[in-house]
């Protein structure tokens, strides 16, 4: 479905390009037998692959999400077996581990991350200009400057307060 100019904002069509390609991802890994697994679960066992047991505070860091947002998707995760959660050395803390489960997936797993990442590489080449460095350039921009500042200095926003 193609989207037309109208009123759906930035963030509308950037949730509709993410259901996209998320629910597209979600269908081939249920085609591969990963019916369990979602494309949101991929940064978690990324980052704990490579940095081991973290804190899911830590975890939300590595991923550049909030606290909330990694806390829901781990929670999510060790309902499916895929974490475990341990205490830390702080009450508050919690200890994300990958299973045994999901280490025994991990060659599909790693397998399906292959095939995403050559089909992103091959829209890509479709489009006239790369979504990953547009991508990385919207983050810089707003690092530099965050959103809510820039729309606290619109005439509109200024007539509100």
């Amino acid at each position: 479905m193609a989207m037309t100019a109208g009123p759906e904002g930035l963030g509308t069509r950037m949730r509709h390009v993410l259901e996209i390609l998320d629910g597209d991802i979600a269908r081939f890994l249920a085609d591969i037998g990963l019916d369990d697994y979602r494309p949101r679960y991929s940064p978690v066992v990324r980052a704990l692959l490579a940095r081991g047991p973290l804190a899911i505070r830590d975890l939300a860091e590595e991923m550049r999400v909030t606290h909330s947002a990694a806390s829901q998707t781990v929670a999510q995760m060790n309902r499916a077996g895929f974490v475990t959660l341990e205490p830390g050395a702080d009450a508050r803390q919690r200890i994300v581990s990958l299973t045994e489960k999901t280490r025994g997936l991990l060659p599909l797993i790693e397998a399906e991350w292959t095939a995403t990442t050559e089909a992103t590489e091959a829209l890509e080449a479709e489009l006239p200009y790369s979504l990953r460095a547009l991508l990385d350039a919207i983050m810089e921009a707003l690092e530099r400057k965050p959103f809510r500042q820039r729309i606290g200095e619109t005439g509109a926003a200024r007539g509100l307060s």
